[in-house]
């Protein structure tokens, strides 16, 4: 394996209308002809300062990364020493999906420079406040886009597609009836435009024009510039980047932290192939830190499985009390998404609650299960099942692939929009809000009442104490990356979760429907929201379990629900609710057990009935479907009137579908409740 130092010259005829064919740079030690002799006619290993010498002014520069994983940031900081010495190169255009920072100068603050950046697109900027500056003081041309559009639009830029189609964005500030995601009057071009199609909004994504420069990162190179990324914790969309910045003409430079002889990496280990690299850079090893908060860690990157510690409980204050009612509304065997800050929490009330086994956590970079991380490692996972590109995890995403999502929240209005993005003069931008948010078959937004919350916990009650506070449901939002009326079009779950109240999310607008005890209605919550909720008439108090220093039992609740709990009967409408959600038949016992209280119930009515029967996260071995099915059958031909099914799994609506009509039962199986009801009511008017 070779180190920094060893290399001696360059050929870099392979750099495209950047240097000229058979051009040597000097590499440090020169003049040895034995070194000489064991390089390659097309080795690529140059220095940081001569790498990005070859960048020009006006250059459109893709640089990769989420927070800090995955960041070059030994090309950054040469970057910025060359513009500081030599004035240029300037007026450049940046892209990236995840603004990279710690929030306190490192990573993009490093490039606000006066003249050094002339355009900038992007998703996620908080963690660049000196970027956000820029944008909001109209000194650059900015637009903040979907994290899942930027990182699909490189893939589809790498195709020579014109641009993504999607749903994502719609009635946000995104889309192009609200701004088109353009930050300040500096930015006039239009990225993204309203289509029509079949009846059907959409809204169209432009693919980058012109990828002049990458900034990449792996782990091991080897002189053809062939990239392993085992210590990485993410892989993100380095290699849609690569391809893209490859196939419009421009320059790939990739930071690793060492060099493998010619022929000895794995072709399977190979997440970026030499094909596609024009320029490989050895970094210091503090500028190559797997996240801002972890060097390396092993678990973080997949590489070995670790003991996870129990996470510490959190102090019962208004973080833990909003991340125990949040929890509650985790199903087993469901996929869910936790946003950063806030719904970070939700990991460790799980933990303590036993339910993180029964439940597969992801992150939008691309991790799916294992431990998420917080803090300055957010993004990345403890013993994860699978790490993916992070435009396969927003396909996932998008297509309806999670059961929930918690995410923050900053500010609420009257008709449930949100907003994370922008605040006064802080350019936050959405990150992935907006794709999970928008395509999460549930959302739960958590976030306190009033900021800074103004709550304690005494004796099983929550009380107020005195002292200012920011109102955060407000008459508007400053900007919309939420559409409530979008969602309850649609019919979504929608919860936003608070320490002091509950709303829900419905057609007519957003209900109060919980308050946590010792709350007064009028004092503690009304008079500290900018317009007047509809007050169900059914106002409960929040569980008074999450208001105790001491565990809730959650695995026993969600894990189990009672027999008599499962069925319910709606005389006036004549329909019989059936409900299988997170039933797990083991034996031909099991099944005698639910049989035979549907069928006593169905007898004591003396009618027949229209059933309406959920099979969320339903579990039958394939060795008692015929027993189940055929009891299904008997019940259907004795008691039913009409019946339809509904599940979120395509795989068990399949699976139901031709059990059922192998039989002759019309199956009638939906993917919601509403979908549902909607044929029984059918059915029952015809």
């Amino acid at each position: 394996m070779l180190r920094t130092g060893e290399v001696v010259a360059i050929d870099c005829c392979h750099l495209r209308g950047r240097a000229g064919s058979g051009m040597l740079i000097g590499m440090g030690v020169s003049g040895d002809s034995t070194a000489a002799r064991v390089m390659t006619a097309r080795n690529k290993v140059i220095t940081a300062a001569e790498a990005v010498a070859l960048i020009r002014d006006g250059d459109t520069i893709a640089i990769e990364g989420f927070v800090g994983q995955c960041f070059a940031e030994e090309l950054t900081l040469a970057l910025e020493a060359r513009f500081l010495e030599a004035g240029g190169p300037g007026d450049l255009t940046l892209i990236f999906t995840v603004a990279q920072g710690d929030g306190h100068g490192r990573g993009f603050d490093r490039l606000c420079h006066d003249g050094l950046l002339k355009r900038v697109i992007g998703g996620h900027w908080g963690m660049s406040p000196g970027l956000g500056k820029l944008a909001v003081d109209n000194k650059i041309e900015a637009y903040c886009l979907p994290q899942g559009v930027i990182a699909q639009l490189f893939r589809d830029t790498a195709a020579d597609k014109p641009g993504l189609l999607t749903g994502v964005g719609l009635g946000t500030f995104i889309d192009p009836r609200n701004g088109g995601g353009k930050i300040n009057q500096r930015t006039v071009e239009d990225r993204v435009a309203l289509m029509t199609i079949e009846g059907q909004e959409y809204l169209f994504y432009k693919a980058f024009e012109s990828l002049d420069v990458a900034f990449l990162r792996g782990t091991t190179a080897d002189p053809d510039g062939n990239i392993t990324m085992e210590r990485e914790a993410l892989f993100m969309e380095s290699l849609a980047i690569a391809t893209a910045v490859h196939n419009r003409g421009g320059l790939v430079i990739v930071q690793v932290e060492r060099i493998a002889e010619s022929d000895s990496l794995s072709p399977k280990d190979v997440k970026i192939p030499g094909v596609l690299v024009d320029c490989v850079v050895v970094s210091q090893p503090d500028h190559h830190r797997q996240t801002w908060g972890t060097q390396y860690s092993p678990a973080m990157s997949g590489e070995l499985r670790v003991p996870l510690s129990s996470l510490p409980p959190l102090e019962l204050n208004e973080r833990k009390i909003i991340a125990r009612r949040a929890a509650m509304e985790l199903r087993p065997n469901s996929v869910v998404n936790l946003g950063i800050g806030m719904p970070e929490g939700i990991a460790n009330v799980a933990a303590e609650e036993h339910l993180l086994e029964f439940i597969t956590m992801t992150a939008e970079p691309g991790v799916i299960g294992g431990m998420p991380t917080g803090g300055k490692d957010f993004g990345s996972s403890m013993n994860a099942d699978a790490i993916l590109d992070q435009p396969a995890q927003f396909d996932f995403y998008d297509g309806g692939g999670l059961d929930a999502a918690f995410l923050g929240l900053a500010q609420v209005d009257a008709a449930g929009n949100v907003n994370v993005s922008q605040f006064g003069q802080k350019l936050a931008g959405p990150g992935g809000f907006i794709n999970i948010s928008q395509n999460a078959k549930k959302v739960v937004f958590v976030g306190t009442c009033v900021a800074p919350s103004r709550t304690k916990v005494t004796d099983g009650r929550l009380v107020v104490t005195d002292g200012d506070a920011i109102a955060k449901f407000v008459q508007e939002v400053q900007q919309c990356t939420f559409s409530g009326r979008h969602a309850a079009a649609a019919a979504k779950q929608v919860l936003y979760v608070t320490e002091r109240c509950v709303f829900s999310l419905q057609p007519d607008g957003l209900h109060l429907v919980e308050i946590a005890p010792g709350i007064d209605l009028d004092k503690d919550v009304l008079a500290h929201l900018e317009f007047t909720p509809i007050i169900d008439p059914e106002l409960k108090l929040m569980d008074a379990r999450i208001f105790r220093d001491e565990p809730m039992g959650l695995d026993r609740d969600l894990l189990s629900v009672p027999l008599e709990a499962r069925f319910s009967y709606d005389a006036a409408r004549n329909i019989f609710f059936i409900n299988m959600e997170g039933a797990s038949l083991h034996t031909p016992a099991d099944i005698e057990v639910i049989i035979s209280e549907i069928d006593r119930r169905l007898a004591a009515l003396g009618k027949k009935v229209h059933v309406a029967a959920n099979y969320d996260n339903f579990y039958l071995p394939p060795h008692l479907t015929d027993q189940y099915v055929s009891a299904v059958v008997d019940l259907a031909s004795r008691y039913y009137d009409g019946v339809t099914r509904y599940t979120t799994s395509a795989f068990m609506r399949l699976k139901l579908s031709g059990h059922l009509s192998e039989r002759g039962l019309a199956p009638h199986i939906y993917e919601s409740r509403q979908e549902a009801l909607d044929w029984l009511h059918q059915h029952m008017n015809t």
